[in-house]
């Protein structure tokens, strides 16, 4: 229960938050932007029609449309993050700040908007439109929620050429890049996952200060080198970023022969890591 609370609070922060980078940094500058709310910015300019109730409106009819890709938990968080999204939209319609450097704005514009979506997408929700099929891009084709996004997003941007112009259209991508890059931050955190690869002749002693030492799993695969056939035992091991020194001083002091590769990890799930329902 608690966390359920948490989560809805996040996600009318976030709804609270993007409000803001439409209100105070896309509308005034006559930028663009990506999803429903591009649309809805469009028809604003063309026809001053409110952003909150057409942003209602078209999310109302896409959730109904793509529910069913949605599982039950997600379905109620973006229902209330649209609720709240196009309430704020409402509420802050006349907030203004004093700035007109475009390149400010933009930029600004993007961080607000990243936060906000990546607020809401982190806790599971989505703010229908785009997002949803973002979701159903990375459920079916693996694609990064975040650069799924921008792929669907520049779509609906560049339609906006014809009203704002090739230099506004220029300053809307730069915001849609920005907020790409902070809504992969928010949802990905400061911790970035390294896997690691071990072929060693020690590496049961390797494993066992692994396990002692950073109290972290290791998986061991079994392998053999081509030419030698030479049975072999891998060590496959997931750490954070800030581990990899702790576990190259663990390597270096059993074994300087060792083989070692490491890659970089987008996903991770499983104990000691991300909830793989979420």
């Amino acid at each position: 229960m608690k966390k359920r609370l948490a989560d809805i609070l996040f996600i009318m922060l976030g709804a609270f938050i993007f409000a803001l980078a439409v209100n105070l940094f896309v509308i005034p500058n006559e930028l663009g932007e990506g999803g429903v709310t591009g649309i809805t910015i469009i028809l604003y300019y063309l026809f001053q029609w409110s952003p909150g109730l057409v942003n209602l409106i078209f999310n109302a009819i896409l959730l109904v449309i793509g529910y069913k890709f949605l599982d039950k938990t997600t379905t109620y968080y973006t229902i209330i993050a649209v609720l709240f999204n196009s309430l704020f939209l409402h509420l802050t319609e006349s907030w203004s700040i004093a700035s007109n450097e475009p390149m400010i704005n933009a930029i600004f514009g993007g961080v607000f908007a990243g936060v906000g979506i990546g607020l809401i997408v982190r806790v599971g929700g989505t703010t229908a439109g785009t997002v949803i099929l973002a979701r159903i891009a990375h459920k079916y084709l693996d694609w990064s929620i975040s650069y799924a996004l921008l792929f669907f997003d520049l779509i609906v941007a560049f339609s906006s050429y014809f009203i704002i112009g090739a230099e506004k259209l220029m300053f809307t991508i730069v915001l849609l890049f920005v907020g790409t890059k902070v809504m992969e931050f928010i949802i990905e955190g400061l911790n970035p996952k390294k896997a690691v690869t071990i072929i060693s002749n020690e590496q049961d002693k390797i494993a066992e200060q692994v396990n002692v030492v950073m109290d972290r799993g290791v998986t061991v695969l079994s392998g053999h080198g081509y030419y030698t056939k030479t049975p072999k035992e891998v060590l496959y091991i997931v750490i954070s970023k800030q581990e990899v020194s702790t576990l190259k001083k663990i390597v270096r002091a059993t074994d300087k022969d060792a083989f070692i590769t490491i890659h970089d990890v987008r996903d991770v799930f499983g104990e000691g890591f991300l909830d793989i329902s979420k």
